[in-house]
């Protein structure tokens, strides 16, 4: 019984540690973009676009 004394506070203590974490991570934006980091990684931009075609690869004439 005299463990619930001090098991309570220190539960509480770490409710409110884990609130403010939270809190924090929300307000600086660590949520807002959760898929652009991973898709980041395989972008490769180290080879630079030598053609004209590298600028237009949507572009088809009617036929």
């Amino acid at each position: 019984m005299e463990s619930v004394y001090l098991l309570i506070p220190v539960s509480v203590i770490l409710v409110f540690g884990i609130a403010i974490a939270f809190w924090w991570s929300v307000r600086s934006g660590q949520f807002d973009d959760l898929e652009g980091p991973g898709f980041r990684v395989l972008m490769d931009e180290d080879q630079p676009q030598t053609t004209d075609d590298a600028k237009e690869p949507n572009k088809r004439e009617n036929v």
